[in-house]
């Protein structure tokens, strides 16, 4: 498998997940403006969306959006258990939190990377997320990881999102149960791996 990644980016959970799987891939960096592969590929050949993640399987078939990817990767390996078992009521709440973490985080983001973005809005987007993470750090004061004691895949997504916050000044000493999390899964070999492939400062 190749997993086709921007540094940072919302790429970095699959990215993380592959290690934790224990899985044979290989990664290649995408220059996102440039929409160019670093081996020269069209990218958006590749995936027409012209974003990360993408997966290339082995066949040559190629998955995109990252909470598919991500739940490929964990069914891979059920003995890992990075998911709960599909059809289980413990597998939708994963696809609960998968979910809530797209729209209500990862895309609330995107506009605060904007330099178009006027800074009222940016500063509405900010208000807006920190009820978000009024209701994460709630939920996190109650167990280690999203879905209990153990990491799954969920975890690696909102990890990745979160991490954005230090591009904005965005201290989580309000949310300690959020920053005990950050400090957990940055632990974790499988993160600091994904991180140095990646180039990132630890």
């Amino acid at each position: 498998m190749k997993l086709f990644y921007a540094p940072g980016a919302c790429s970095h959970a699959p990215h993380i997940l592959l290690r934790e799987a224990g899985l044979d891939f290989t990664i290649e960096k995408v220059d996102l403006a440039e929409k160019k592969t670093e081996t020269g590929a069209d990218f958006k050949k590749i995936n027409p969306h012209g974003y990360v993640p993408a997966l290339q399987l082995k066949d040559g078939t190629v998955l995109t959006e990252g909470p598919a990817i991500d739940q490929y990767i964990a069914d891979l390996v059920p003995t890992k258990k990075l998911a709960p078992a599909a059809g289980t009521p413990e597998r939708y709440q994963l696809q609960s939190w998968l979910n809530f973490i797209s729209t209500e985080l990862h895309k609330q983001f995107s506009p605060l990377f904007n330099k178009a973005v006027p800074e009222e809005y940016k500063t509405m987007v900010k208000e807006k997320m920190f009820t978000r993470f009024d209701v994460i750090n709630e939920h996190l004061s109650k167990s280690k990881f999203i879905l209990g004691e153990t990491f799954t895949a969920p975890d690696a997504y909102l990890y990745t999102v979160l991490n954005w916050a230090k591009y904005f000044a965005i201290d989580f000493a309000k949310w300690p149960a959020i920053k005990s999390f950050m400090e957990r899964v940055a632990s974790r070999p499988s993160a600091q791996a994904a991180a140095k492939a990646e180039g990132l400062a630890a």
